[in-house]
């Protein structure tokens, strides 16, 4: 009896210790099973964290704005952006070549992102919304793809002239009764700058900049000064220490309606610089793909047309219902002036090197 408990308990401990080992088995590759399946959503989550790092020329207000709807779709990216003069940004991208800080070009002139590509500073890439975008509005090389269009205008403080009394085109800001009326934004750090004063040298005869030296020395003699930074200069028009100045439409749209600023523009006759406002991606970016992230989302038609609403933005995209454009872009017509843009990249350094060291304030 004793012999036949003992087999029994034996069989019984036999029986526990297969059922163990298969549990534990099953259990092994569940746990195997789970590791895969959480290193899978791991990866798939790190698509989309991590850090972005900015440079841009942008206005603080619409980098918060555009930021904070990436950050919305995105939370686990960490964006570091780095505000500063659209021609700081490529000087400093430039000094960082050989070590980039920087993983997106965020706003900058047509002729700064020609230069770029051109010692290049950006990355080749070919995104979603390739083609919805004019040959003339992007890079061949997909080295950079304009965001928005910004028409060069004329500024006028509302509560000093009209838009009947103020100049009409550029020439007319060369009237002696302009004298000490005009307030520029200092030229060397800005690209809607660089752009304007290129855009007037080659207007007067590309091939020989004296005659456009000649306008910048008149303009010159008209201006009173010449102030540090945007801000600077929204705070001097409205106090009116000046009554014009020379603008991007979009800013002055926004100084306007959003922030009550006294301020309107008047839209050449014989037609504006309208700049191709671009963005790329940096050459040997740290964070390239999220850099990639954040371009396809700037480009989405939802973010445009809110651009195009809150910060009156006029986007590159030609496939956006023009039906969604909000009712101030219905009401203007953009002329352009006839601009060779690769001679402009190529000569503006040397022309506006000449113009500080040889025009400005030296003709009052």
């Amino acid at each position: 009896m004793f012999r036949k408990n003992r087999l029994f308990v034996f069989l019984i401990m036999a029986l526990m210790l297969i059922l163990s080992a298969c549990s534990s088995s099953t259990g092994g590759g569940n746990e195997s099973s789970g590791e895969k399946e959480n290193n899978s959503s791991g990866e798939k989550a790190a698509e989309n964290s991590g850090k972005l790092v900015i440079y841009t020329a942008r206005d603080q207000t619409i980098v918060d704005q555009v930021v904070g709807m990436f950050n919305e779709k995105y939370p686990d990216i960490q964006v570091d952006v780095l505000t500063m003069g659209a021609q700081q940004v490529l000087e400093r991208i430039r000094g960082e070549k050989s070590n980039p800080q920087a993983d997106f070009w965020w706003g900058g002139t047509q002729s700064a992102f020609m230069t770029g590509a051109a010692e290049d500073l950006l990355e080749s890439f070919k995104p979603s919304f390739d083609a919805s975008i004019q040959p003339e509005h992007k890079d061949a090389e997909g080295r950079w793809y304009g965001e928005m269009l910004l028409p060069e205008v004329i500024m006028i403080n509302s509560d000093m002239l009209s838009k009947e009394e103020a100049p009409q085109d550029w020439d007319d800001l060369l009237d002696p009764k302009w004298k000490d009326q005009i307030i520029i934004r200092g030229v060397l750090a800005s690209g809607t700058m660089r752009t304007i004063y290129s855009a007037m040298i080659h207007e007067q005869g590309a091939d020989n900049p004296e005659a456009g030296y000649e306008w910048l020395k008149k303009l010159d003699a008209n201006t009173k000064e010449y102030a540090q930074d945007p801000t600077n200069l929204y705070l001097k028009l409205a106090r009116q220490e000046g009554s014009l100045s020379l603008w991007n439409l979009q800013d002055i749209l926004l100084q306007k309606n959003e922030h009550n600023q006294p301020f309107d523009f008047v839209y050449p006759k014989s037609g504006a610089p309208i700049l191709v406002d671009a963005v790329g991606l940096v050459k040997g970016a740290k964070n390239l793909e999220n850099a990639k992230v954040f371009y396809e989302f700037l480009f989405d038609p939802e973010t445009r047309a809110t651009l195009a609403e809150d910060l009156y933005q006029i986007p590159t995209r030609t496939d956006i219902d023009k039906d969604q454009m909000p009712e101030w872009f219905k009401d203007i017509e953009l002329k352009s002036l006839d601009l060779d843009w690769g001679v402009m990249a190529e000569k503006e350094a040397e022309w506006m090197q000449h113009w500080d060291e040889n025009i400005k304030g030296k003709n009052k």
